[in-house]
């Protein structure tokens, strides 16, 4: 299905369905009562987090600029300190490991579906001096409650992508999450809507792979603890990640963001205890969309590397203050300090992931 969503896209093709009309009609009557339930808190606006981030890494080399694009997961609705936003975490992080200043320009829009992309693209590419060096899109939640077709949402996504990496940007994407996971969503509902998201997800990865990017899938953001814990994972709005959910799905998606950029060790061989493997696109694509935090990076046509990247605790996190030579457009600067130890337990910057077979990797 994935990669019948991804050849529309690609060729034109018509809208496509993710479900029978017999399940849409449950799945709409479903929703009238997740309506009810979803939203039930007030979700802050997000905070903004734009400025230039590890000012203590200053020196002769360039400040590197990261864009964030995409919907409210990337603009870090639901929080309300800016250091707590995914932008904030990935600039402190990409700034820790490159030992370079980082300004982040986030365009996303809280409701943004894929179709708003062509917007926040032009606003990050409207003046060529500061063309990031590689950005980061989260899309796809609003596309599927708003049932946007799949075949345009991916159209939308891959344009998005081949006009940033045409401006010589890289570009990460973070896929579609996996709404099944949204805690008063009730069955067959949430069986839905865990199947469309992953389809949708796995379509993103494929087109996102043919123009040059990489995937990171967020499906359940990162792991049986989401699922376990929606109270601790999910916002006041029980719909938006909180502070945690943000900063485990940041950690997930950091060390694709440094390897884009040539920041992060690679091996030439494939770690098969990671269940690293190169496969062929579309597959790779269906396997990252099972399984949260899996990358998947384009290889010679038409394979595609699956990777499990060991992931790093983030740094602490500090508040932006004024700047004191204000950016175009008013952003601040938020001053980096590097955490070798964020949680004070005595262990060194790295963390334990739990894998799906229930043992810890470092």
């Amino acid at each position: 299905m994935a990669r019948r969503i991804a050849a529309g896209a690609a060729y034109g093709g018509g809208s496509i369905g993710l479900l029978g009309a017999a399940a849409v009609g449950v799945m709409l009557a479903e929703v009238q009562l997740a309506k009810r339930q979803v939203g039930g808190g007030v979700a802050p606006v997000p905070p903004s987090a734009d400025g230039r981030y590890g000012v203590a890494f200053t020196g002769p080399a360039e400040p590197l600029r990261l864009g964030l694009l995409g919907d409210s997961t990337a603009a870090g609705q639901g929080v309300r300190r800016a250091g707590q936003t995914p932008g904030a975490l990935l600039a402190s992080g990409l700034a820790a490991v490159s030992e370079r200043p980082v300004d982040l320009r986030n365009v996303a829009l809280p409701g943004a579906r894929s179709d708003d992309l062509e917007r926040q693209v032009s606003l990050l590419l409207a003046d060529p001096a500061r063309t990031p060096d590689v950005c980061v899109i989260m899309i796809g939640a609003n596309d599927v409650t708003h049932r946007m077709p799949a075949t345009q949402s991916v159209r939308c996504l891959t344009t998005a992508v081949r006009r940033l990496r045409t401006a010589g940007a890289e570009v990460v994407v973070g896929t579609c999450p996996d709404l099944g996971t949204i805690e008063p969503v009730y069955q067959p509902l949430r069986w839905l809507a865990r199947r469309v998201s992953r389809q949708l997800a796995a379509a993103q990865t494929i087109g996102t792979v043919e123009q040059g990017g990489r995937t990171v899938s967020l499906g359940d953001l990162l792991g049986p603890e989401f699922e376990a814990n929606p109270r601790e994972l999910f916002g006041p709005d029980n719909y938006h990640p909180s502070a945690e959910g943000y900063a485990t799905a940041a950690m997930a998606v950091l060390p694709t963001l440094c390897a884009a950029l040539g920041l992060w060790p690679e091996s030439d061989r494939l770690d098969g205890a990671r269940r690293e493997d190169m496969l062929p696109v579309a597959k790779a694509a269906s396997q990252a969309a099972k399984e949260a935090g899996t990358e998947v990076t384009g290889a010679r046509a038409p394979w595609a590397l699956l990777k499990h990247r060991r992931r790093r605790r983030l740094p602490a996190s500090t508040e932006p203050h004024p700047h004191p030579h204000p950016e175009p457009g008013g952003s601040t600067r938020l001053d980096h300090r590097q955490a070798a130890d964020a949680d004070g337990d005595g262990t060194p910057r790295h963390a334990w992931v739990r894998r799906p077979s229930g043992r810890p990797r470092e």
